[in-house]
């Protein structure tokens, strides 16, 4: 590295199989509209979420225009709800899932963090019991072992007390269990507003600064009011 110049330490985001891909796009947008850089980990069973949510494709040989196309579609299904991020779409890099020798399975490549969004209960077992079956649950031991922030957004319900167990094993070794669990008295009157919310929380556990939705201020039916 030149003098002067500043070393990449991206968000690593990872992507696994649960219900819930608007949280995930809400979480890039805002990582991006920060000025984070972010390494992003898209596992295969997401993928067919993806397309069952939103019809979008989601191809490693393609994954500029996929990620495009993704992040501008609202969480209500509609294309062209979000700008396309053409000038901020540089600041993602790829990593195949399969891809176990990626900078992110290693300890020794920087980065600030991992987010894991949405969280399936197969995802949360693998990282719990630290089986890194794919790049997405080794990017996430390695964050644990590194003592690197991860924040775990479950995305599941009922949880059975198997998976319970296996998010206290989780809060043990340090991470943030977030469940995707969208809250009113922000005022939410649309669909985005629930997910930007969940989103929110998300960027608050790993110490991330957005505006995604109205925060509390001790006053009784501010929720009424709308967000700002």
């Amino acid at each position: 590295m030149n003098a002067g110049e500043t070393q990449r330490r991206p968000w690593i985001v990872g992507v696994s199989g649960a219900s819930g891909t608007p949280y995930a796009a809400a979480v890039l947008r805002a990582l991006l509209d920060a000025g984070e850089s972010v390494d992003l980990v898209v596992s295969r069973a997401s993928r067919l979420t993806l397309l069952d949510e939103t019809g979008i494709s989601f191809r490693d040989a393609h994954w500029r225009d996929d990620l495009r196309a993704w992040l501008a579609r609202g969480a209500d299904g509609k294309p062209g709800t979000f700008d396309a991020f053409e000038d901020r779409i540089d600041a993602v890099r790829h990593w195949s899932a399969g891809d176990l020798a990626a900078g992110p399975s290693s300890g020794s490549y920087p980065a600030k963090g991992m987010i894991i969004v949405p969280a399936s209960t197969a995802c949360v077992a693998g990282v719990a019991l630290g089986l890194s079956k794919d790049l997405l649950q080794r990017a996430a031991s390695v964050t644990l072992k590194e003592g690197r922030r991860l924040v775990v957004a479950v995305r599941e319900t009922p949880l059975n007390g198997q998976t319970l167990r296996h998010l206290v094993t989780l809060d043990d070794a340090g991470a943030a269990v977030v469940p995707a669990s969208p809250a009113f008295y922000a005022g939410a009157t649309h669909i985005q507003d629930l997910v930007d919310f969940v989103a929110g929380r998300v960027l608050d556990a790993a110490g991330v600064e957005h505006r995604l939705y109205r925060r509390w201020k001790g006053e009784l039916g501010g929720g009424s009011h709308g967000t700002t």
